[in-house]
């Protein structure tokens, strides 16, 4: 008799984009995604953080800041960038599991990959650039859905990996 505990395919990729989201040095915000194509395979993930090859001592981690050469967003690389660049496959009718809502410039380049499909664990949908989001994924007949997860949390146990925990 098979297993009856196992995680469903959402916690599974959404355990994958909040595992991705401890790669990010960001002391703030850490966001991971993980792009699925329509047979549940992986075929995109990221994080956010500075482009290759720009050291994360030499640019700034600040948020806020009057100097926008001084603000971290004036650099980072969004996770659904990152994960949509990081992909070597089509991604046309594929789906997007991220931890936050995207912003208006990550929306614009979701669309343009072909991907169908937005599931986020957190939205911020009051802001500007979610409502602006929100529009275009509409016009572009994106779904989106919020994550709810079937369990609780998802343990990693690198000791005893045969664990039901």
């Amino acid at each position: 008799m098979k297993r009856k505990n196992y995680i469903s395919w959402d916690d599974y990729f959404m355990g994958i984009a909040l595992l991705s989201a401890k790669r990010s040095k960001d002391p703030g915000k850490r966001v991971g995604s993980c792009i699925v194509n329509k047979y549940n395979k992986i075929i995109g993930i990221g994080y956010n953080g500075f482009p290759i090859g720009c050291s994360d001592d030499d640019l700034p981690w600040n948020s806020e800041s009057d100097d926008i050469l001084e603000k971290k967003n004036t650099y980072v690389v969004h996770s659904e960038v990152n994960a949509i660049l990081n992909s070597t496959m089509d991604l046309h009718g594929a789906k997007l599991y991220v931890l936050l809502y995207p912003c208006n410039e990550c929306a614009k380049i979701i669309i343009q990959s072909g991907i169908k499909e937005v599931v986020y664990l957190q939205e911020y949908r009051h802001t500007d650039s979610a409502k602006a989001t929100e529009r275009m994924f509409k016009l572009a007949g994106i779904e989106t859905r919020q994550f709810k997860p079937h369990s609780n949390k998802i343990i990693i146990n690198f000791e005893n990996i045969f664990s039901d925990d």
